[in-house]
């Protein structure tokens, strides 16, 4: 076999096993009550890197900080930007698309220090592009995010802190 012949063989075999290599967090061990309706598939997965909006807010003579909205980035899986999460919460796609979408359920994050992960039953598209027949988003593998524990008093009511978090971004649509 010639250098370059081989040396393609070697690259085609290299980036075969990149593309197959599994996500972080396989299917199954996405927790049951995450999972999205029988019959979704898996339309993208995309990563978020951003922060998590808390203002402080007063409840009668007790202070806590409150999630205002999210502040992410969305990049592909080669890092490319796909878009944006914020405020909704909604996800838009730089084609235009766009979803918003409202908890479904909870599961706390395998890293206690970490944002719960979610499933998320989109309530609203627009948009036409890739997020326009979405219909669940998982949020999973969460890093950061939590609300401080301190610093909401009095003195700091309507302050608004951020907190650095990424995520995974799992879109389904139906079968």
């Amino acid at each position: 076999m010639n250098r370059s012949v081989r040396g393609f063989a070697i690259s085609f075999f290299v980036a075969a096993c990149i593309v197959t290599l599994p996500s972080s967090t396989r299917a199954q061990d996405v927790p049951e009550g995450l999972r999205p309706a029988d019959g979704a598939k898996l339309l993208i997965e995309v990563h978020a890197k951003g922060d998590q909006i808390y203002t402080c807010k007063a409840d009668g003579a007790n202070f806590a900080w409150t999630l205002k909205a999210p502040d992410a980035e969305l990049l592909d899986k080669n890092g490319k930007a796909f878009g944006r999460h914020f405020a909704g919460p909604s996800w838009e796609a730089t084609d235009g698309s766009r979803v918003t979408g409202k908890a479904a359920a909870s599961a706390p994050s395998p890293d206690p220090t970490s944002i719960p992960w979610l499933l998320v039953k989109v309530v609203d598209h627009s948009g036409d592009g890739v997020l326009s027949h979405a219909s669940w988003i998982q949020r999973i593998n969460t890093k950061g995010g939590k609300a401080p524990t301190t610093g909401c008093t009095s003195a700091t009511t309507d302050t608004e802190v951020r907190v650095a978090y990424s995520a995974d971004y799992r879109f389904f649509a139906p079968k």
